[in-house]
């Protein structure tokens, strides 16, 4: 069974107002479009082109959940828990109601995530940055009282990351936050050498979240570029936000966000320190193959696995194992099952059922294939 799947995009403040528009050849909406979801979650389940929604068809029982996002502001600072945090969260809470704002997790699942850039320039924050180069970084700023504050607290002994985001979160900076964001805003108009990129990024969410103690938690992340094609995979208990561009999205089938700044919402700072991996390290990126061939980007985890195919006008046959979407980013493509074919609009998506084996691609223009890992 071969079914066409749409969905409207979800008007989350961050989202950009051109990024969805301009990818699928259509006007702006002149209202901000963040995300479109394209799975059978309960909290906004595809629609089928014809009538009902995707969950009727699959009853809810997808493994992963994809999505188109477009960012045109940060998204909150967030990490995402281990499948055993997340039962065992979901299991403490079982008493409160799942609208109730004292609530952390959302189901029993774990919410692995892969983000691949669309746009020629997609800027995220991923993991922390070993401590000795965010040193070389403070360097960089001008030795305020708050700056002096914050090196000291990184040159201590013990697990210093995990104590810093403790002393940034739960109020206990006081007046530190706002000083050293104006060091960052000041260094990042002149010459910072290689971390001028970095501090511009960081002023302009200073701008979006003034005095937001989620702005210095920034400056102790990896600043990661992406280009089109290139991919981050975001582990669990590994601190995140996306910045800006757009990109396509998959995930575990799961809604269980902790934050850890850059939002207006709750910010349970025990509860994200027990999830948080405060080892430091850079985030491979995930790069494409060749224009014209397959890319897989290889994840470690079994609920989903996501390729890139770039169609050149010869047809092209692609094995399926499971339910398997098929979304389309670019140009002109026809999808054709074993009863039935879809001309794919771009930003739509072709769903294939368990029953399909083998699904044949043509045209010119580029998709993503989604189905469940291994």
């Amino acid at each position: 069974m071969l079914l066409h799947l749409t969905n409207a995009p979800r008007d989350y403040a961050w989202g950009s107002e051109t990024l969805l528009a301009e990818l699928e050849g259509r006007a702006p909406s002149g209202a901000p479009e963040a995300e479109v979801w394209f799975g059978d979650h309960p909290g906004d389940p595809a629609d089928v082109v014809g009538g009902g929604t995707l969950d009727a068809v699959t009853g809810g029982t997808l493994p992963y959940l994809l999505k188109l996002l477009a960012a045109a502001q940060p998204l909150s600072i967030q990490v995402h828990p281990t499948l055993a945090q997340a039962k065992e969260g979901w299991e403490r809470e079982s008493g409160l109601a799942l609208d109730d704002p004292q609530r952390n997790y959302r189901d029993a699942n774990h919410k692995p995530e892969l983000l691949v850039a669309l746009s020629e320039r997609f800027e995220s924050l991923s993991g922390l940055r070993p401590v000795a180069q965010t040193l070389q970084l403070i360097d960089a700023l001008a030795p305020t009282a708050a700056v002096v504050v914050l090196r000291e607290r990184l040159s201590a002994e013990g697990d210093v990351l995990r104590d810093t985001l403790e002393w940034l979160l739960d109020g206990s900076a006081g007046e530190a936050v706002d000083g050293v964001i104006d060091a960052v805003v000041t260094a990042s108009r002149g010459d910072a050498g290689e971390w001028s990129d970095t501090l511009r990024a960081i002023a302009r969410i200073a701008d979006t979240y003034p005095g937001d103690p989620g702005v210095v938690v920034a400056l102790l992340m990896n600043h990661l570029v992406l280009r089109r094609g290139e991919g981050v995979f975001l582990r669990a208990g590994l601190l995140h936000a996306y910045l800006s561009g757009l990109g396509v999205e998959i995930m575990a089938a799961s809604d269980n966000v902790l934050r850890g700044g850059l939002t207006p919402k709750r910010i349970d700072v025990p509860e994200l320190l027990s999830l948080v991996d405060t080892a430091p390290g850079l985030v491979p990126v995930l790069r494409p193959a060749e224009e014209g061939a397959i890319t897989t980007y290889d994840v470690p985890v079994p609920d989903f696995a996501l390729r890139r195919i770039v169609l050149d006008g010869s047809p092209t046959s692609v094995p399926v194992d499971g339910r398997t979407m098929v979304l389309a980013t670019g140009g002109t493509v026809r999808v054709e099952g074993a009863d039935a074919a879809i001309d794919l609009p771009v930003g739509a998506v072709a769903y294939a059922s368990d029953d399909e084996t083998e699904l044949r691609l043509s045209g010119l223009g580029e998709v993503f294939i989604a189905s469940p890992g291994h």
